[in-house]
């Protein structure tokens, strides 16, 4: 094995194969999580606002979810008349994946903000838009970073599904290494989607202790 993996990397060919299916990974990943994200908030903000919208929305969310994925890439195409192997397919598909695992986490990091701080910056004479953007979205931010780390890692799996209808990805590691007999692409497939979904984990990590400066100062003065 290791001889194979040694002259699978000193190809030329095949390296440049690798990188081209890494980049499209990334991209048929990424575009729909922050696609999904933004698709979700506002769902999430309506199933905040209005109590009797919640069960309708949560539920249809969890019924999408259930929906198979390559069901999903196939019957898009027939929908929207784009071509089967057209990677809008699978960039539609995974951002209403993303947006129906996001819709509940969404609801539980808005109502994790306490009241009483709402309450505050209402009396201040914060607007319901600014009181969202400047104070209850940056405090609901670390609820909301966790469920984004998850819906990362199933949209960076998903992906390797479009591989068995032609779209690309590090999928196409797998289906080259079964046909061809080739152990050492399905390998390189496996852990280079691994480790994309370790690093995008470690990036969203970095983006949640960016984003709230306060946990760390509410961590060093409880040390004692």
């Amino acid at each position: 094995m290791i001889e194979e993996l040694l002259h699978f990397f000193a190809s030329p060919g095949y390296r440049e194969m690798v990188l081209t299916l890494l980049g499209e990974h990334v991209y048929l990943s990424l575009v729909p999580l922050v696609l999904g994200v933004l698709v979700a908030l506002p769902f999430g903000r309506l199933a905040q606002r209005h109590r009797q919208l919640r069960g309708p929305l949560l539920g249809a969310a969890s019924i999408f979810y259930t929906l198979p994925s390559l069901a999903l890439f196939v019957l898009i195409p027939g929908v929207l008349g784009t071509p089967l192997l057209s990677p809008v397919n699978v960039v539609l598909a995974l951002t209403l994946y993303t947006a129906a695992l996001l819709v509940r986490p969404v609801l539980d990091a808005l109502e994790s903000v306490p009241g009483h701080i709402t309450a505050a910056a209402t009396a201040m004479g914060y607007r319901p838009w600014r009181r969202f953007a400047t104070v209850e979205l940056p405090l609901a931010t670390p609820v909301l970073i966790s469920a984004v780390r998850v819906a990362s890692v199933s949209n960076i799996s998903l992906v390797s599904v479009g591989a068995v209808i032609g779209i690309g990805g590090l999928g196409g590691l797998f289906t080259d290494g079964f046909q061809n007999d080739h152990m050492a692409e399905i390998v390189v497939g496996i852990v280079l989607t691994l480790l994309l979904a370790l690093v995008v984990d470690l990036l969203l990590v970095w983006l949640w202790r960016l984003l709230t400066p306060w946990s760390r100062v509410d961590k060093v003065v409880s040390e004692p």
